[in-house]
Order: structure tokens, then sequence, then C-alpha cells
């Protein structure tokens, strides 16, 4: 069973940083697609971050250049390291995970159906 835990979550102030972190079990992280996508209240999901099986990475307009999509293969854990934070950016944040074919390349994709399985979401609030 796969499962997806995020956590590093919380409040700060226009300007400071966080660093996400979502742990997985069932699932190892280096094979596959995986992806950061937040929520805001009354928008819909969007994605964030993500990163392939070869380490390419695809970032969001809105977050280029703040924020930073990595993978720790040896502890089996994804992280979005967010800095210069903006309120807009306040969101439930969630870690998701593709599909465990068996393909050579699983390309980053910010897409929602590109993703299999995910977490119960850690919440980012950035205050002016």
């Amino acid at each position: 069973q796969v499962q997806l835990v995020e956590s590093g979550g919380g409040s700060v102030q226009a300007g400071g940083s966080l660093r996400l972190s979502c742990a997985a079990s069932g699932y190892t992280v280096s094979n596959y697609r995986m992806g950061w996508f937040r929520q805001a209240p009354g928008k819909e999901r969007e994605g964030v971050a993500s990163i392939g099986n070869d380490g390419s990475t695809a970032y969001a307009d809105s977050v280029k250049g703040r924020f930073t999509i990595s993978k720790d293969n040896a502890k089996n854990t994804l992280y979005l390291q967010l800095n210069s934070l903006k309120p807009e950016d306040t969101a439930m944040y969630y870690c998701a995970a593709g599909p465990r074919a068996r393909w050579s390349l699983h390309p980053p994709s910010l897409d929602q159906p590109a993703y299999n399985y995910w977490g119960q979401g850690t919440q980012v609030t950035v205050s002016s």
C-alpha cells in the first residue's frame, strides 16, 4: 500500500522560507515521477513543481526561482524548498506520486491526471 505523508508546513511572514517533506512508503521515489500541488480556498488544485525519475524538473511560472523540488533517494523522501514566500502562496500543499509503470522515463508533469497517489496535505500560511 502506497502512503505519502507530508510535513513541514506552517505559518510564516512574507519573505520567509519553509521546507516541505513527503515521506513515501510502499513506493520508491527514485523510480517514478513525483510532484507537489497546492490548493487555496475557493481555487482549483494546481501543479507547483515536479521531478522526473531522471532528475529533470518542472515548475509553475508563479514559483520559478523561489521554490525548489528535490528528493533524497536514500530516505525515500521528496522535498519542496519554499523561499521568498508571498501571501498568495497560502494553500494546502499536497505531495503526489506517478504510476508505477515500467517505462524507462517518467518525465515531470504539473498535470493532476499524471499522478496516481496523493498525500493528505500540509498547510502553508503566509502573512503580509
